[in-house]
């Protein structure tokens, strides 16, 4: 099928248009990459093959420049390429610069300068709070209602969907050890999350507002951020997360725009306890998102939790990742946390789903507890789009490999 003929309810037609990063076989240049079905334009290319203003930020090995280039320009760019793609004068030029999916290999898609991960899904972390805390009285901690709970992550292990996952090695002591042993983990986890993608820079000093998330957020993806939960347990009192978290994180290699979202946008969960001011969305546009989210282990479903039960929002925790000064970068990524609904079905790590391994899932392959070498992962999800077609965000994918 011609790459322009879409077929009526395609999740990844006109209405959606994310961006990649591509490579041709043969040849090494990196090249950005707009998603139409399975077929991907070569954005660069379009844009000097229709002498458009927006060739320098289309024509880079990555996201980087458009991210920079800020809301306005984000708007600009979308239009374009919605018209570069739907309008039938433009065919004849653009045929030559698509190319099918399965023929390029696809990049991460923007230099990724910090990470951050938060722990913002109330389901979640009273999952949480119930196994390792039975016997408190709440199952959530003192401070979880009043901000986002966060913790910065590692940057430089931020890897592409489709790169193998190492098994990683460390410091493990289940209660009844006598002393720590070293060695690859036994209880390797997923976390099924969105990721977040930060475009324009903030000044040190100056916290961002809740208002203006969308000066700053560029898009959203998938993410997967992999759990070592025996290193995890052993080694994160008093600073918490460090070895069991930043081996791997694994990224969509396709960037939703928050544009392509606006159906999608819903109110958060009720507040049951008052925010501070700068946390206090009460006044402004709804902040949550209405994506639906699918994770397998090996070609089975053993998951489907929804976003639209997180609790913090994106832009919350923007707002409290600078309220005491700290500066956004370009390529700045914040993960959502792991995403879980109330359902049994619908809780978004092994841990829940397993009950810390108490309770092993029944797979067509055998049962898991947690992930076995040669098990891969992987989550897809979609939105409500215009006029009830779907959004599809790009898949996120790993197999984990022996260490």
């Amino acid at each position: 099928m011609p790459p322009f003929d879409v077929p009526e309810g395609d999740p990844f037609g006109p209405h959606n248009l994310p961006y990649g990063v591509f490579s041709l076989p043969g040849n090494t240049d990196r090249r950005i990459g707009v998603r139409l079905g399975d077929h991907v334009l070569d954005a660069g290319a379009a844009a000097r093959t229709l002498g458009s203003p927006y060739a320098a930020l289309l024509g880079g090995p990555n996201l980087n420049s458009l991210l920079a280039a800020g809301r306005t320009a984000w708007s600009d760019v979308r239009r374009a390429l919605t018209a570069w793609v739907t309008v039938p004068s433009h065919r004849e030029a653009l045929e030559p610069l698509f190319h099918p999916l399965s023929s390029v290999t696809l990049h991460l898609p923007f230099e990724v300068a910090d990470y951050v991960d938060f722990y913002a899904s109330e389901n979640h972390a009273r999952n949480v709070g119930r196994i390792f805390r039975p016997d408190a009285e709440d199952s959530l901690t003192p401070n979880w209602k009043h901000l986002p709970i966060g913790y910065h992550g590692r940057s430089g292990t931020v890897v592409v969907s489709g790169t193998d996952v190492v098994r990683p090695s460390g410091q493990r002591k289940a209660p009844t050890d006598p002393a720590p042993v070293f060695g690859p983990s036994v209880r390797l986890d997923i976390e099924a999350e969105v990721g977040f993608v930060v475009g324009v820079p903030s000044r040190m000093g100056f916290p961002v507002a809740l208002g203006d998330f969308r000066e700053h957020v560029f898009g959203l993806c998938l993410l997967n951020d992999w759990s070592a939960r025996d290193l995890q347990a052993w080694e994160y009192v008093p600073l918490g997360p460090f070895l069991g978290k930043s081996f791997a994180t694994s990224v969509s290699a396709w960037i939703t725009p928050l544009d392509a979202l606006e159906e999608a946008r819903v109110a958060p969960p009720e507040r049951t306890h008052p925010l501070l001011p700068y946390l206090d969305d009460a006044q402004e546009e709804p902040g949550g998102y209405d994506l639906r989210i699918s994770v397998s282990v090996n070609g089975h479903v053993i998951s489907e939790p929804p976003f639209s039960t997180m609790y913090w929002t994106a832009a919350q925790q923007l707002a409290h990742m600078t309220v005491n000064g700290a500066s956004l970068r370009t390529g700045d990524l914040y993960g959502s946390g792991t995403v879980s609904g109330p359902a049994e079905r619908e809780r978004g790590s092994l841990l829940e789903l397993t009950w810390n391994g108490r309770d092993a899932l029944e797979l067509p392959d055998g049962k898991r507890t947690f992930l076995e070498d040669g098990d891969v992962v992987t989550m897809t999800a979609w939105a409500p789009g215009p006029d009830g077609a779907r959004v599809g965000l790009g898949e996120v994918t790993g197999r984990v490999v022996a260490g």
